[in-house]
């Protein structure tokens, strides 16, 4: 017998690829441990707000950081009498609603102008809503407050909406742009040339396409919406139809000695918006790379 049959199939020593494919899986291992210690990070101040909102004074200042034991809900509803926010939420409830409804309308009309007349004055008047992205809009406080002012506006819904719309259209008008850029014209063209004037091809066939993008939009202006705070002290003060923010400051101060009602009423503001976003966060990141990609 010889000897090639005697020995057996040789065994192959793993060469330098099959080494080397070994590394990128600890170099995952690696940026999943680091993805987990950012999420901790970011998740730290929801624990310490939802744990310090379950506890009371004396668990407060005996272990503020500790999980409560046992939790206490009769802070939620003092905070909810006490701060007033049934009234304060329906007002911002208000008046981001009627905001997003307007800047949906108003961006996505407008961006399907200026995207499908890139060139010319489409062009200049897309730069034009760029520089209102770029130019912070504390320059213009005083003459909005002129405007608003002789509308007879101060103290009304009205203002509020009118504010918020004009300020967040350039930023809502360039994401809609860029998305629909990146949009085949093939269906809008075939609208068309089966009889379909502009309106009926952008509200039948273009629009139910950007509901990615409209997503995104209505998540970031609706964050930007609920949690303004100097604009409707200004325009609201004294009205009674102050938002969520400035009643839970007027509520800081005056229980600034109880924590646990404190953070009770911050976690009742943040449901609401909290709740669109848990809803709403697969169109975020889809929706912005979107309009960036165009």
């Amino acid at each position: 017998m010889s000897t090639a049959t005697t020995r057996g199939p040789a065994r192959r020593k793993p060469g330098r690829g099959a080494r080397r494919g070994r590394r990128p899986r600890y170099g995952r291992y690696v940026l999943e441990l680091v993805l987990i210690a950012v999420a901790v990070v970011f998740l730290f101040p929801v624990y310490a707000l939802v744990t310090l909102a379950l506890k009371d004074p004396r668990q407060i200042s005996d272990s503020p950081l500790s999980p409560p034991s046992p939790p206490t809900f009769a802070n939620f509803g003092d905070a909810w009498s006490s701060a007033s926010l049934g009234p304060a939420l329906l007002n911002s409830t208000v008046i981001t609603a009627a905001s997003l409804l307007l800047l949906v309308v108003l961006g996505s009309t407008g961006a399907y102008c200026l995207a499908r007349r890139a060139r010319g004055l489409g062009h200049g008047l897309y730069i034009l809503f760029l520089l209102g992205i770029v130019l912070p809009f504390q320059l213009g406080m005083i003459p909005l407050y002129k405007l608003v002012d002789d509308l007879g506006w101060l103290g009304t819904y009205q203002g509020m909406v009118l504010f918020h719309t004009g300020i967040q259209l350039p930023f809502t008008v360039f994401l809609y742009t860029g998305f629909i850029r990146a949009l085949p014209q093939d269906y809008a063209q075939a609208a068309l040339i089966d009889g379909c004037d502009h309106r009926q091809a952008f509200t039948r066939i273009v629009f139910p396409l950007l509901r990615p993008i409209t997503g995104t939009v209505i998540i970031l202006n609706a964050v930007f919406v609920w949690n303004d705070f100097f604009t409707p002290l200004l325009y609201l003060g004294g009205s009674g139809k102050e938002t969520v923010p400035v009643g839970v400051f007027a509520f800081v101060g005056q229980y600034v000695s109880d924590y646990g009602l404190v953070f009770a009423g911050l976690v009742l503001a943040a449901l609401p918006v909290l709740a669109v976003f848990v809803l709403l966060q697969r169109y975020v990141i889809k929706g912005f790379a979107g309009g960036l990609k165009g």
